[in-house]
């Protein structure tokens, strides 16, 4: 069974009553090649445990499972789950738990994932992107690697340099090291996106012991709170601290107050915080 079919995806999802939610950012993969170059690039080994977030239809589960020592596969869509429950008993495959719950209330010690024991693969509905990297960043289990789909503007926004970093590049790479491996055209996807997309890759996954994290993002959000403004400005509103105090602060660590939130560098936002 192909599923990279627009025929055969529509014949599973008119048997079970399904529907694509577009209206959700719910596209299915009908690029062979771009399916291939994900379980390429996830680089899979016998001994890898999987976690797949949003399997649908079991486009990549399959494929994954072939490389992989067990794919834990959840899927919050009841109707997703079915489908993807009597194909797996279809195809015998028997390295595959299915879990039906939403993502952003899963526990991965609940099925035994460690830190660092495993790898994260999933084609991300565009509404969950910044949620879902963030609950397996900052999470004291947290994967080994991530491999993403998501649109190609988020990718960029999450890879942003100096002087163009913004909220989210700084959320992700305080934990993290992301790279784009390569951009996906929106014709590889039924419901075709307004957007193309990109397939991301999060390595280097770890946790700053010696940064308090509440405060760096405390200071991260108040510079970012209004981005075209200058930093010192920013930070005074936001602190609730005297500006000539601020000025100093930010002038003790080699930035100037006039500088905008997305100039400054991951460790810019760390000096910062270990001075406050």
């Amino acid at each position: 069974m192909d599923l990279t079919s627009k025929k055969v995806i529509k014949n599973l999802l008119k048997k079970y009553g399904a529907r694509s939610l577009k209206g959700l950012g719910q596209n299915f993969l009908i690029n062979k090649a771009v399916t291939k170059k994900i379980i390429k690039e996830a680089r899979l080994q016998s001994k890898d445990i999987v976690l797949e977030i949003g399997p649908g239809i079991g486009t990549l589960t399959q494929e994954i499972a072939k490389k992989a020592r067990l794919v834990i596969a959840v899927e919050k869509d009841l109707k997703m789950y079915d489908i993807l429950k009597e194909l797996l008993e279809c195809w015998d495959v028997k390295n595959v738990e299915l879990v039906k719950e939403d993502i952003l209330k899963f526990n991965p010690l609940t099925y035994k994932l460690k830190a660092k024991s495993y790898k994260v693969v999933a084609n991300l509905p565009y509404y969950i992107v910044s949620p879902v990297i963030r609950k397996f960043l900052e999470s004291e289990n947290s994967p080994k690697e991530m491999l993403l789909m998501v649109q190609k503007e988020v990718a960029q926004r999450i890879c942003a340099k100096p002087p163009d970093m913004n909220l989210l590049s700084v959320s992700v790479q305080f934990y993290a090291e992301a790279k784009i491996i390569s951009y996906v055209s929106k014709k590889s996807f039924w419901p075709k996106p307004k957007v193309d997309g990109a397939i991301l890759r999060i390595t280097q996954i770890h946790t700053d012991k010696k940064t308090d994290s509440h405060k760096f993002f405390r200071i991260v959000k108040a510079g970012f709170s209004q981005p075209r403004k200058q930093l010192a400005n920013n930070l005074t509103k936001k602190l609730e601290l005297d500006k000539e105090r601020i000025k100093s602060w930010l002038l003790k660590n080699n930035i100037q107050p006039t500088q905008r939130a997305e100039t400054l560098t991951i460790k810019d936002w760390v000096n910062l915080t270990k001075s406050y």
